[in-house]
């Protein structure tokens, strides 16, 4: 027999105990999910988060796909609007390929609540985030992705 294969099957435990819990047993024990975010004001439309994911979980479509906006603004209605991003969270490990693979460094991981908007209200700033960007970059946010300086 080849060295370092095992030939026996492993023993299995059979004194399990099954109970029921209840739910707050959980509460400090689980973390709280973390959703993928897109900036799309900043996307330079690569489409290199949509190759290099693995589960395929991120799509980058038309807006003609949208049939219906409810309760939020039309993305239709303005004409520099090409498409718009859908990732299907449930389909997503989180292994943070498309952060590393985007050129611009606009998607980020974290738990999100609200919009920006009411975080920037929250903070007490007159504007929006996007809206007091200098344009500066480092060298994580260039436009250069690949290139050797």
């Amino acid at each position: 027999m080849p060295r370092g294969v095992v030939d026996e099957t492993p023993p299995f435990r059979d004194d399990y105990q099954l109970a029921l819990v209840d739910g707050d047993y959980f509460k400090d024990k689980l973390r709280p999910k973390q959703f993928l975010h897109i900036d799309q004001s900043e996307c330079i439309l690569c489409e290199g988060c949509v190759d290099i994911c693995p589960w395929k979980c991120i799509h980058y479509l038309s807006i003609d796909a949208i049939a219906e906006a409810v309760n939020v603004d039309d993305p239709g209605a303005d004409p520099t609007n090409l498409g718009f991003f859908v990732v299907d969270e449930n389909e997503c490990t989180r292994c943070q390929l498309c952060i590393d693979r985007c050129p611009t460094g606009v998607i980020t991981l974290g738990k999100f609540e609200g919009s920006l908007a009411e975080q920037a209200a929250a903070l007490g700033l007159d504007r929006a985030p996007w809206d007091v960007d200098t344009g500066q970059r480092d060298f994580k946010n260039g436009y250069a992705y690949g290139m050797r300086w």
